[in-house]
């Protein structure tokens, strides 16, 4: 016997929606803290140190070292060439520990991760945090097959 679906007799098929006078969903403002990323950019240093967490705010109070100066200049440089309507390049780092700032927002950056520079692009979220929190250093291990002689077994086996 083959098997017959039960109709409810409730309307059988669905309507199509149309959506004829929807609006275009609006693009939420970024804020951090309450602040607008224009606010974040016009701040002092000293201001916004207040707002960041306390260990970002930490890291901050100590000073930069020298590699960190070295970003900041190619930082200034890129906002310059942006600035002028130029696409800068690409800034690579090891500085791995350097605060996002709201002046980098934008820039692409290249960040090393022990093996290779992983590219990454800062978007608003990124405010306030490390820039080595966008290269993860460890990587999922996948491992395949055991090859010829992983094992004591494998010497019976037959090559194919």
């Amino acid at each position: 016997m083959a098997r017959q679906k039960k109709f409810s007799g409730k309307g059988g098929k669905r309507k199509k929606s149309t959506k004829q006078n929807v609006a275009p969903r609006r693009r939420v403002e970024f804020k951090y803290k309450g602040y607008t990323l224009e606010q974040l950019q016009e701040m002092p240093v000293k201001k916004f140190m207040e707002i960041i967490p306390s260990r970002q705010r930490r890291t901050m109070k100590r000073g930069i070292t020298a590699n960190q100066r070295k970003l900041v200049m190619k930082i200034k440089k890129a906002r310059k060439l942006v600035n002028r309507g130029k696409d800068p390049r690409v800034i690579r780092t090891h500085c791995r520990d350097f605060v996002i700032t709201p002046e980098m927002i934008g820039l692409s950056f290249g960040i090393y991760n022990g093996k290779a520079f992983k590219e990454v692009k800062l978007v608003e979220e990124a405010v306030g945090r490390f820039l080595g929190e966008f290269a993860p250093t460890r990587a999922v291990v996948q491992h395949g097959s055991p090859g010829m002689g992983a094992t004591r077994g494998s010497m019976f086996v037959p090559i194919k």
